[in-house]
């Protein structure tokens, strides 16, 4: 039993041991499974280490080769500043230095640069500039800097930290750069040097070309002034016109070349705008005249007076556009008109257009007609000679002004120059001639003869502002049967009737209504100066029409036969000044061309003044401290001494520091008349002279109460010249 029992236990234990050798045995094939599964996993791993090894090799070799295709040196350092990349150009500076290699130390590389002279210090110790050096690269912030190598290299460094310590040094190599910019610099020293040369040139050649043509033009115009035969007048005429146009050739190539270089420059200041578009209109008159255009005026009623621009600009720009419609228009009329568009508190938006009924531009000029040297015309079969230059400068000077001009035109029909500009508005500094006066409160009713519809209508429109009632006629038939049918206080007659004599019909009127005065109109007004000298009319009034002038004119006129309303002091005319109790006005003119002094003396002769001459600026200053003078003229170009210098000498005295010094210059660019405005001159006036400019000066400069006035009997002036003048 007890064998039993054992061999009982023996077999349990022998199943036992042999579940556990079966359990053994799946659990030794589940770890067979597994070791296979991660024998493929490790095959799988090891081959993508394989190839992230060979990505990366790759990648290594790419980045060194495309660093070694920059043109520029490029290196990388580590934390402890050991070099741990660089391309060949960042090594090529060291050839000769083996150590310079990976591993080298930034501060070794440094020294080398230094100590070794490879770098131009520029006159720091070395052990200072390695300093200097290290104390840049650790500051938070590397600024690039320039450094030259002593082989002519010159390069520029640019450093950068990297987050993880590192440091990328990107080394520039800007020798052709720096040559560059010398070049740049020496091409710019040298174009400034041809500019200043170009404007020195064209200062002298205006200087030259003028000089002669203040002869030209200033005894031209004085020969017309005198007695002459119509073939001889015709020839005065023509110099004096040829002379001027040659001046406005002249003028319009310096104002190009000064355009061509960016030096137009704006002077603005007050001025009053409807006088000036009347300047241009009345200088333009004699032109109009021969060719039997009609000139008007249209200034709007409600647009201010006074603006603050450049007048001389604005001026420049009228004159182009309505001696370019003067020019191109055979018959009819140039009509100019301002209106006012939009106003603010200070500023008002002005139109001003210029219409005319001249031969009109086609529409394939209509794109470039206001660009340079362009013509309306074939060149080859022009009638209308130009530069082709007025109307581009006008444009420029426009856009300078911060304006726009523009053109409507319609062949054989006319052509409309328009240009619109937001002036400043300006407070007149003389309230008496800012608006014209009130007319007279009898004044109810006017009699307007004229057969030119425009004018007869803005008239007709100042009437009505003004609320007195207008009749109308073109012919003296209905002129007279108005005049006997209706109450008329004052006929108007324009002289230039088409059917009618204006004389005659002066003469019909003063018969039948003796006591209605009358005024005429008049184009030319030598014409019918007798008229009004034998009381056939009150007044004549120069055309083109200014309303402020017109208005004075019927004050006047109506208080001739009421003495009881004290009359407006008409407008006074350039060449008549007040005269009374007064010692001469000494005048002392200084002046090296012989032919400008003689010019200079009979534009004065006339006039109730001492005339005394120098020719040259240390001339000017001695006769200033003999005869000490009420104005002085001085001419700018002068030998020995020039007029700026004569200038300063005489502002240093006493009694020079106030004395009006008025310079006349044959110099046409700005920056000429800024020195002698700089020198202590008070005013320029341009040659060839203008005898209404040069009596506008002396008008404006002499010291009060002296004045001048016009004695048509006896010329009133003496001449003083140096006896080392060249007469």
């Amino acid at each position: 039993m007890e064998l039993t029992a054992a061999n009982d236990r023996l077999k349990a234990h022998a199943f036992s041991l042999s579940d556990q050798i079966i359990e053994q045995r799946a659990e030794l094939q589940d770890m067979r499974t597994i070791a296979e599964q991660l024998e493929g996993v490790n095959t799988q791993a090891s081959q993508e280490l394989q190839i992230a090894h060979s990505v990366a090799n790759l990648a290594d070799m790419r980045l060194r080769e495309a660093v070694e295709t920059i043109t520029d040196g490029f290196a990388v350092f580590d934390s402890d500043q050991k070099l741990v990349l660089a391309n060949q150009a960042y090594f090529s500076v060291f050839d000769g230095f083996p150590e310079v290699t990976q591993g080298i130390g930034y501060n070794r590389i440094l020294e080398i640069c230094a100590y070794e002279g490879l770098v131009d210090l520029q006159g720091t110790a070395p052990g200072e500039w390695v300093q200097r050096m290290l104390d840049r690269w650790h500051k938070p912030q590397i600024t690039p800097l320039e450094m030259h190598f002593v082989n002519g290299i010159s390069v520029r460094l640019m450093d950068r930290r990297v987050p993880n310590g590192d440091y990328v040094s990107l080394v520039r190599n800007i020798t052709r750069s720096l040559k560059y910019q010398a070049q740049l610099i020496e091409a710019q020293t040298q174009a400034e040097a041809a500019a200043q040369a170009k404007s020195a040139f064209l200062a002298n050649m205006s200087h030259e070309i003028r000089t002669p043509m203040n002869g030209v033009v200033g005894m031209a115009d004085l020969l017309t002034e005198t007695k002459l035969d119509s073939e001889q007048r015709i020839y005065a005429e023509t110099i004096r016109n040829s002379g001027q146009a040659l001046v406005t050739i002249i003028n319009d190539i310096l104002d190009f070349s000064k355009m061509d270089a960016g030096k137009m420059d704006l002077y603005p200041e007050n001025f009053d705008l409807e006088k000036t578009i009347h300047e241009v209109l009345t200088l333009l008159a004699p032109a109009a005249r021969g060719k039997s255009i009609e000139l008007i005026l249209d200034y709007d009623i409600f647009l201010p007076r006074h603006f603050k621009a450049d007048p001389g600009r604005v001026r420049q720009v009228l004159t182009n556009l309505i001696g370019n419609a003067v020019k191109f228009t055979e018959t009819g009329y140039v009509l100019v008109r301002a209106v006012g568009v939009n106003k603010s508190d200070d500023a008002q938006l002005v139109h001003i257009t210029v219409e005319d009924t001249g031969i009109g531009i086609a529409p394939e000029y209509s794109d470039h007609v206001f660009s340079e040297f362009q013509q309306v015309e074939d060149a080859t079969n022009r009638r209308f000679e130009g530069t082709g230059l007025g109307l581009a400068i006008s444009k420029r000077i426009i856009e300078l002004m911060g304006g726009t001009i523009w053109l409507e035109s319609e062949p054989g029909i006319g052509s409309c120059f328009g240009c619109s500009l937001n002036l400043q508005i300006a407070v007149s500094v003389d309230a008496n001639h800012s608006f014209p006066p009130p007319l007279p409160p009898r004044l109810q009713q006017v009699l307007l003869i004229s057969d030119h519809l425009i004018s007869r209508s803005i008239l007709e429109r100042h009437f009505q502002s003004a609320r007195v009632r207008t009749l109308t006629a073109t012919q003296s038939i209905p002129a007279l049967r108005l005049l006997g049918q209706q109450t008329v206080d004052l006929v108007l007659i324009d002289q230039d009737l088409s059917s009618d004599d204006a004389a005659q019909i002066a003469r019909l009127i003063e018969k039948e209504a003796p006591g209605c005065p009358s005024i005429m109109m008049c184009s030319a007004m030598a014409e019918h100066s007798n008229l009004a000298a034998t009381g056939v009319i009150r007044h004549a009034l120069p055309k083109p029409l200014l309303w402020r002038d017109v208005a004075l004119s019927i004050c006047a006129a109506l208080a001739d036969s009421q003495t009881d309303t004290p009359a407006p002091a008409l407008p006074e005319q350039p060449d008549n000044f007040r005269h009374g109790d007064h010692t001469r006005l000494k005048v002392l003119y200084a002046e090296d061309n012989a032919t400008n002094r003689l010019v200079f003396s009979k534009m004065v002769q006339g006039l109730d003044l001492e005339l005394h001459f120098a020719v040259n600026g240390r001339e000017a200053v001695e006769k200033f401290v003999e005869i000490v003078p009420d104005i002085i003229f001085m001419d700018v170009s002068m030998p020995e001494m020039d007029g700026r210098e004569a200038t300063q000498h005489i502002r240093a005295f006493t009694n020079g520091k106030t004395v009006p010094i008025i310079a006349l210059t044959a110099h046409a660019l700005q920056e000429e008349t800024a020195k002698m405005l700089s020198a202590g001159m008070n005013a320029t006036l341009a040659k060839p002279l203008r005898k209404a400019e040069l009596i506008d000066a002396l008008s404006r400069h002499s010291p009060a109460p002296r004045a001048l006035q016009t004695d048509r009997t006896n010329t009133g002036l003496s001449c003083s010249e140096s006896t080392g003048s060249n007469s």
